[in-house]
């Protein structure tokens, strides 16, 4: 790939970097050009089919700032990448980034600073053969019985009942509710179904409701949560007349081979020895990653690593932004997150900071070692990595390897093998201090 950048950097205080860069003077004109042409598709003009309009009309009729403005806003990110990549430095929180003067004429280089912080440097403990807790798995019979517990659950059929709903069944009804006497819209339902102590409903429904049988009528006094959704109803007192036309019972089926069969199995014990399996599987590889972080927390102790403040905070400023991006693809933005967490976002960013600084501690830990036993990735180990995107894109592992780094795209698959191999090595040389304790859900 074509330079696009050339770079020099200076040392802050408290792991700060200044880059000075400069935007090579052809990547600059084939910005400008790109961004006259994505201007010009929407540009009218006589004697010209529209996208068609030539840069230079374009640039007669917007003006050379104009477009260099455009073209700056769109190719800025990527001319800041390649000035972190040519630096070779580990960003941390968000660049400070300032515009120079921009150039008159074509032909010129565009400049600009940024300031950002920087992965601190570790100056390395013992690393090596360091004794750390790893659990030890013990799939008793007690997590086996929960596990089955749960699949009888899920297989028990809801039969009509003359007795007394109880939490757990389920009741049918028709309710109509009001506010100072007077019905509101949304508060009547037909043949509606709940399942008591299921906390579907607002508080005080479900439990008046426990105890009634098919064909009671129950006036629910109740009152709307202060943050209820809709407004006009929020925080006020409401009644609602409920008529119950059913009441179903959930009925379980006894755990013997004929249940085991029922879900797949050929009886009973072979269910329980499968179960066995894979909650012994789940856990060796949770309790393996478990090692491994503490493995790597055991070394970044006996380090020491200067994290100033305003690091933690840009570290932490990430690390929110990640869980948005997360929460944005489950139609969860950030306003909704933090009415649904009832915390401000000055108040998530504080209890993000521990994190931060452990993540910050630890990546320096990494790099240290990486850097201490000269950790270099084969590219028979690096084809490995690539197996499964190579697969995935029909091609072998080593095609995909020297695209990328035709495409200058290997560095960071390097440095992440790095990191992956110097975190094999602590554990390998790890002693294991054996803890027993039952598997987690």
């Amino acid at each position: 790939m074509a330079q696009l950048v050339t770079v020099t950097s200076s040392d802050l205080p408290e792991s700060r970097v200044e880059l000075k860069v400069q935007v090579l003077p052809a990547a600059l004109d084939l910005a400008v050009s790109r961004a006259a042409g994505e201007m010009g598709k929407s540009l009218r003009v006589p004697g010209f089919r529209k996208g068609k309009v030539p840069a230079a009309v374009v640039a007669s009729r917007f003006g050379r700032e104009t477009i260099l403005d455009e073209a700056i806003r769109a190719e800025l990110p990527m001319w800041y990448a390649e000035a972190v990549a040519e630096a070779g430095i580990e960003p941390v929180g968000d660049p400070h980034i300032q515009i120079g003067e921009l150039p008159t004429n074509d032909g010129e280089p565009l400049p600009f600073t940024v300031e950002i912080g920087v992965r601190p440097t570790a100056k390395l403990g013992d690393y090596k053969g360091l004794k750390v807790d790893k659990e030890e798995l013990d799939a008793g019979d007690q997590r086996i019985d929960e596990e089955v517990q749960k699949l009888r659950e899920q297989a028990g059929r809801l039969e009509p009942t003359d007795g007394a709903a109880a939490d757990g069944d389920t009741v049918v009804m028709n309710y109509v509710g009001s506010v100072d006497g007077e019905e509101f819209e949304g508060g009547t339902g037909s043949d509606q179904v709940i399942e008591l102590g299921s906390g579907r409903f607002i508080p005080g429904f479900e439990e008046g409701l426990v105890g009634a049988t098919k064909g009671d009528e129950r006036s629910l006094n109740v009152t709307f949560p202060e943050d209820y959704a809709a407004e006009h109803l929020a925080g006020k007192d409401a009644v609602f007349a409920v008529e119950v036309t059913d009441v179903r019972a959930r009925k379980l089926p006894e755990i013997d081979d004929a249940f085991a069969e029922e879900v797949g199995y050929e009886n009973l014990a072979a269910l329980r020895d499968d179960i066995r399996e894979r909650l012994t599987e789940s856990e060796d590889r949770r309790i393996r990653s478990t090692f491994r972080e503490a493995c790597i927390d055991a070394a970044a102790q006996n380090a020491k690593v200067d994290i100033p403040d305003s690091l933690v905070a840009g570290r932490a400023s990430e690390i929110w932004e990640q869980t948005i991006r997360s929460l944005s693809a489950q139609g969860i933005n950030r306003e909704a997150y933090m009415q649904i967490s009832g915390k401000t976002e000055e108040e998530i960013l504080k209890e993000a900071a521990p994190d931060a600084e452990q993540s910050l501690r630890r990546e320096s830990t990494i790099a240290a070692i990486v850097e201490a036993e000269g950790i270099v990735p084969t590219d028979l180990q690096l084809e490995e990595a690539l197996e499964h995107s190579a697969e995935h894109e029909g091609v072998t592992a080593r095609e995909l390897l020297v695209r990328l780094r035709d495409e200058g795209r290997a560095d960071q698959l390097e440095k992440e093998l790095a990191a992956r191999l110097a975190v094999d090595l602590v554990e390998e040389s790890a002693k294991p201090n054996p803890v027993k304790v039952q598997p987690k859900d």
